[in-house]
């Protein structure tokens, strides 16, 4: 069967007709399969959620309970049969939880990569390829201007900034799910052993994280109770970005603004946002990356989605692989 009947494009999302079910759609469904966490491909009010336990774990978490009317968790590489179609979810190493899912109908096997990084992460299931026909890659960062440096060198980075100015808190901004805890762990891991300091809105997924197994050390509520501005004075403290640009901020003594993001290769970007100490930390995969995936899945065809679409359908015509754009709609960059 054409690939394009097995899986294409709607407004609510990726549609499988003979299987009869989405993935990750922006719009309620009856049957949706859900690759992570996030809030712009795992949203609530469908019918039906497909996901792996800790997704399912996660989106309670984020939306309560009653995030859906029924739920099945999908384990890391067994086969679910639905509608004759087979769906498998292989990691997909984003944040914890992710996973990529392969479909396989009649023959023909697409995989859907949701989201993707292929640098080590202590605190997700590592990448897995998977060969297929076709594989439908995201391209966030999709430009070979975006070429992400060893997440250790960024640390030592930060931990050196703690050394120099031993006065000033440093204000990280990270991302609730996925960003804030990979940051907490590799601090952990270059022998950081003080309390991190953590805004309120990490506070739940942090202590899921935890409670999979994933050593964050202590960490500490970044609030007013804790003491006042002398009691910050070379800490680190970790919250969503939004949070360092309100009065949340403002008990900080004299703070550097952080920001761990891939886009913070750019620097005009970092400029732009009164970023002080740029960290060019992300939970995507870059250029050298989504193109040595690609190689690796020994695909046929490529679909490319999330991002910066047409650069990555025009290297792989050029090392003659067949590809397109699926201009899919409605997705954010929550967790860059």
């Amino acid at each position: 069967m054409r690939a394009s009947d097995l899986l294409h494009p709607r407004p609510e999302g990726l549609y499988c007709p003979p299987g009869d079910f989405f993935i990750d759609p922006v719009r309620p469904v009856n049957r949706a399969l859900i690759t992570h966490g996030h809030s712009d491909h795992a949203r609530s009010g469908h019918r039906s959620v497909l996901a792996t336990q800790q997704t399912l774990d996660i989106m309670g978490l984020r939306y309560g309970e009653g995030f859906a009317g029924t739920t099945q968790a999908a384990a890391l590489g067994e086969t679910t049969a639905l509608n004759g179609v087979t769906v498998t979810f292989h990691p997909a190493g984003h944040v914890l939880g992710s996973a990529q899912i392969e479909v396989v109908y009649q023959g023909t096997c697409i995989v859907a990569s949701g989201d993707y990084k292929r640098q080590r992460d202590a605190t997700c299931e590592p990448f897995e390829p998977v060969k297929c026909d076709v594989f439908i890659t995201e391209a966030t960062f999709g430009l070979p201007v975006f070429r992400h440096p060893p997440d250790t060198e960024e640390i030592a980075r930060l931990l050196k900034s703690t050394a120099q100015f031993p006065e000033r808190a440093h204000l990280v901004g990270a991302y609730a799910l996925g960003k804030a805890q990979r940051v907490m762990r590799l601090l952990r891991d270059a022998g950081y052993d003080r309390p991190i300091y953590i805004h309120g809105a990490l506070a739940k997924l942090s202590e899921y994280y935890q409670s999979q197994g994933i050593d964050l050390g202590t960490l500490e509520p970044a609030t007013v109770e804790s003491g006042g501005k002398d009691d910050f004075s070379g800490a680190i403290v970790v919250g969503p970005p939004s949070a360092f640009a309100d009065r949340w901020a403002r008990r900080f003594p004299d703070p550097i603004s952080c920001f761990a993001s891939g886009w913070m290769r750019i620097r005009q970007r970092a400029k732009q946002g009164g970023v002080e100490l740029p960290l060019i930390i992300s939970d995507h995969s870059d250029w050298d990356e989504l193109t040595a995936t690609i190689k690796e899945t020994g695909a046929e065809e490529i679909w490319v989605t999330h991002g910066r679409e047409e650069a990555l359908v025009r290297w792989c015509e050029l090392e003659g692989i067949a590809a397109r754009p699926l201009h899919l709609v409605g997705y954010e960059d929550e967790g860059d």
